[in-house]
């Protein structure tokens, strides 16, 4: 079971979703609806996501409630000055009774993919769509951004220390989560440690050094109490000459942290003087603003590094710091029927109805191709992506461990093609859809807007 609690007030929605669902509920529309989250477009340098962020998804949609006084607010507030006293009963008894199906957090997915489908009393639907947009949008953020910086480290460890820069401490908490999933060895949030289960690293700050009137004291000192741990920072002062009083005093820390300048001709430097003293197991730790085109090139320069930290860049997903994830309506049911529906205007086509992924593989066991279809529809050969995970408000199944998703990620990003996993110049995986899709697609377009499309696109501009 997820157990942590993180920000589930009612209210952490826009004010929309909550005068929509009032009006759902005053004028009896009470049917079915199902909507599906999906990302429009991929961010520049980015030819795959990883699926991360169902997990805290799941949870808020199980302890999802208003409480009174959060009622109380909502029935003084101008917006609701017209509505009646059913819908603030509504929300008082409130609980989601829907069913969600997603794609298993983990998973190599492209744009226009769905990631999670709800399907429920259309009101609450709408009410729990900021919050799953602004979850699973900004874990599958960081979740893509740590797995191309593990990709760019070639197998040294990268650990996720980007807590202090996160937009919020709940997102440093949630980016520590996501960096797991892809592929980061640890964090240095220790809260995240505690709920998630995930490895915690520290270091020493340039102030621990600074306190001391002597450097070398201040490591002596640190080594005292952390024997088996420490991982004593060199350029608080003059690196070399940090090392070489650390090196003539005998000190044997587990590391060495190197946080600025070139990193490539410091780290070969630092590596030679250690080796030389006979300390071929001390590591070499880098930090400072890094991010997977620095690790990329002075990995492929060959520097002597075993770990990275990185903060900003990857809490932040600097270089591409939104998604686009939306939450699109697919399906209405009335009367015991399914009505697709979908969008037309310009640039912005989205597919009616629900929806599958469709993924083939090669021989070679690589992934060749995927299929988006209709939810019905089969494909010989073929593995169904998008699976069941809640039915009726209740998780079919227990909350996988951590670990696992990582392993699925790992296993995942495996099976991709390397000329998929670029850092730069990156090649697009081949996503297409069904005959079926496109026909349903025609079908709704003729019942809303007989004249035909301005341009031959499917969804997000693109051709189909």
């Amino acid at each position: 079971m997820f157990e942590p609690r993180l920000t589930h007030s009612a209210l952490l929605t826009d004010l929309y979703q909550l005068t929509m669902a009032a009006a759902y509920v005053q004028t009896g529309v009470a049917e079915r609806a199902t909507f599906e989250l999906f990302v429009r477009a991929l961010p520049p340098n980015r030819s795959f996501l990883l699926a991360a962020g169902l997990e805290t998804a799941l949870d808020y949609l199980e302890n999802l409630r208003f409480t009174a006084e959060e009622v109380t607010y909502l029935r003084c507030h101008p917006a609701f000055r017209h509505v009646g006293s059913r819908f603030f009963e509504y929300l008082e008894k409130f609980r989601f009774t829907g069913d969600v199906w997603a794609v298993p957090e983990g998973t190599v997915i492209w744009a226009e993919e769905p990631v999670v489908r709800v399907t429920a009393p259309i009101a609450e639907a709408q009410i729990v769509e900021t919050y799953l947009l602004a979850t699973i949008n900004f874990q599958m953020l960081v979740a893509t951004k740590a797995a191309r910086v593990v990709q760019a480290a070639r197998g040294r460890g990268i650990i996720e220390f980007g807590t202090r820069r996160a937009h919020g401490p709940e997102s440093g908490v949630l980016a520590a989560r996501a960096a797991y999933i892809g592929g980061c060895i640890g964090t240095s949030n220790v809260l995240a440690g505690y709920w998630f289960g995930i490895p915690t690293y520290g270091t020493l700050a340039h102030s621990w050094i600074m306190a001391f009137e002597d450097e070398l004291e201040s490591f002596r000192r640190f080594l005292e109490v952390f024997p088996d741990h420490a991982i004593l920072l060199l350029d608080t002062y003059d690196p070399m000459a940090a090392l070489e009083k650390m090196i003539a005093s005998r000190l044997r820390p587990l590391g060495v942290r190197l946080d600025s300048g070139n990193l490539l001709e410091k780290s070969r430097q630092v590596r030679k003087k250690l080796d030389a003293a006979g300390m071929k197991d001390v590591r070499i730790f880098a930090t400072g603003d890094l991010n997977e085109y620095l690790i990329a090139e002075v990995v492929a320069q060959g520097a002597p590094i075993n770990m990275f930290g990185v903060g900003t860049e990857l809490a932040t997903s600097k270089d591409a710091p939104t998604l686009g994830a939306i939450y699109k309506l697919v399906e209405v049911e009335r009367d015991g029927r399914a009505f697709p529906c979908a969008k037309f205007s310009e640039e912005k086509v989205t597919y009616p109805g629900k929806k599958q992924i469709f993924r083939f593989s090669s021989p070679d066991g690589f992934y060749h191709h995927d299929v988006v279809g209709c939810a019905e529809e089969s494909f010989p050969g073929a593995l169904r992506l998008v699976e069941p995970v809640m039915r009726e408000g209740r998780r079919v199944r227990p909350s996988p461990a951590l670990a696992d998703v990582r392993a699925l990620a790992s296993a995942n990003l495996g099976h991709l093609h390397e000329r998929y996993r670029q850092v730069a110049a990156v090649e697009h995986f081949p996503v297409e859809y069904s005959a079926s899709l496109h026909q349903l697609l025609e079908v709704v377009r003729q019942q809303h807007s007989p004249a035909p499309l301005p341009y031959a696109a499917g969804p997000g501009g693109k051709k189909s």
